[in-house]
C-alpha cells in the first residue's frame, strides 16, 4: 500500500472520505498524531489493533465529533461532575472513561463496560470529523509500545505501507498524550497523567488512585520506548557521574553543554519550560534512538504540573520489555 502525505482542505476531505469508507488514517490532534478508524465499526477497530500491532486487551480512545454524541455512547452525559469537566476542559487534551452504551462495539473498548472519550481541539482534526459526522477511534498512530508520533514524518516511519493517508497538519502542540480519569462518586481517578495537570483537575474534585486493572490506554508498566534501552536518573547530578559501558546520549532537561562521556546530547527546555519540553519529549527521544546508540540516559523533569506526565513516559519509556 502507498501511503499519501496531504495537508489543508485537500488531505481533510480525502481522509473523511476514507474513513467513511471503512479505510485507516492518521490524523493531527494538539497531543500526538492519531491513527483513526470509524468507532462504530468492529472491522475499522480490528484493522487498528492489526496496523499499530496493539494487543486487543488495550482498549481505545473515542473521539466525538460533538457533544451530542455523548449521549449516544455512553450513560453519563448528564453526570453534574462530567458536565463540569467537559465545561473546563474540552475542547482539549482531557480523556473521560465513562459507562458505554451497547452502539459501541467490544473490540474498541477491549469488552470493558466503559469508554474512554475525548474532543480535540485541533482544528484540523475538527474538521475530518465534521465532514464525516460520526465518531472515530484513535490511538497514537506508530506501532503498539514504540514512540508516540508528534509529526507526519514519525507516522510515516512507523506506518508507512500500512495505511492510505497521512493528514499532515505540522508538529504537534503539546506533544504527550491526554490526561486519561474516570469520574467516579467521591472524585477523579488519574488513569494516565497528562496535559490537564493533576492541580487543575483537583479545583473540580478529590483526586483518587486508580486500580491495578487496566482501564485506559497508556496503563502498561512499558510503553512509549524507543529501540534503544533507556535509563531514567533519580536526578540530575547522576548525569554528570554516570560513567557506564558502551556509546550514550543524554536526553537533558535544559543544560546548556553536553558532557564529554556522552555522544550526542537533546535537551528538551532550554528555557526550563515543562510545556516546551512535552512538546519536544517524543521527537527528541526518536533522534537519539536513530543514531544506534548503547543507551539513552534520561534527566529526570521536575515533578509537578506538566513535568509529571513527562515523567510518566520516561519511567515507561525505561521499564523493562
Amino acid at each position: 500500500m502507498k501511503t499519501e502525505i496531504l495537508d489543508g482542505d485537500e488531505g481533510v476531505e480525502k481522509a473523511a472520505a476514507l474513513l467513511g469508507a471503512g479505510a485507516l488514517v492518521a490524523l493531527p490532534t494538539e497531543t500526538v498524531y492519531g491513527l483513526a478508524g470509524d468507532a462504530l465499526d468492529p472491522a475499522a477497530a480490528a484493522q487498528i489493533f492489526e496496523v499499530k500491532e496493539r494487543p486487543a486487551f488495550d482498549p481505545l480512545i473515542v473521539h466525538l465529533p460533538s457533544l451530542e454524541w455523548l449521549d449516544r455512547l455512553t450513560t453519563a452525559a448528564n453526570d453534574p461532575l462530567v458536565l463540569e469537566l467537559i465545561r473546563r476542559f474540552w475542547p482539549g487534551p482531557l480523556t473521560l472513561v465513562l459507562p458505554r452504551r451497547p452502539i459501541v462495539p467490544d473490540l474498541v473498548t477491549s469488552g470493558l463496560p466503559s469508554v474512554a472519550v475525548r474532543m480535540s481541539a485541533h482544528p484540523l482534526f475538527r474538521a475530518v470529523l465534521s465532514r464525516l459526522g460520526s465518531p472515530v477511534a484513535a490511538p497514537s498512530a506508530n506501532r503498539f509500545g514504540r514512540i508516540s508520533p508528534t509529526a507526519a514524518s514519525h507516522v510515516l516511519e512507523e506506518l508507512g505501507g500500512r495505511i492510505p493517508l497521512i493528514l499532515d497538519g505540522g508538529p504537534c502542540a503539546i506533544g504527550v498524550e491526554s490526561t486519561v480519569i474516570a469520574p467516579c462518586k467521591g472524585g477523579l481517578r488519574l488513569l494516565r497523567a497528562g496535559p490537564v495537570t493533576a492541580e487543575e483537575l483537583a479545583e473540580v474534585a478529590p483526586l483518587l488512585a486508580a486500580g491495578p486493572a487496566i482501564e485506559a490506554p497508556g496503563q502498561l508498566a512499558s510503553h512509549y520506548a524507543p529501540g534503544t534501552p533507556v535509563r531514567l536518573l533519580a536526578n540530575a547530578a547522576e548525569a554528570d557521574a554516570w560513567t557506564g559501558p558502551g556509546t550514550a546520549g543524554l536526553l537533558a532537561w535544559s543544560r546548556a553543554e553536553r558532557p564529554p562521556q556522552y555522544s550526542a546530547m537533546e535537551v528538551l527546555t532550554p528555557g526550563n519550560d515543562p510545556r516546551e519540553a512535552a512538546s519536544r519529549l517524543f521527537a527528541a527521544l526518536r533522534r537519539l534512538d536513530a543514531m544506534r546508540l548503547d543507551l539513552i540516559v534520561a534527566e529526570p523533569p521536575p515533578c509537578a504540573g506538566l513535568g509529571i506526565a513527562i515523567l510518566d513516559r520516561l519511567q515507561k519509556a525505561a521499564a523493562p520489555r
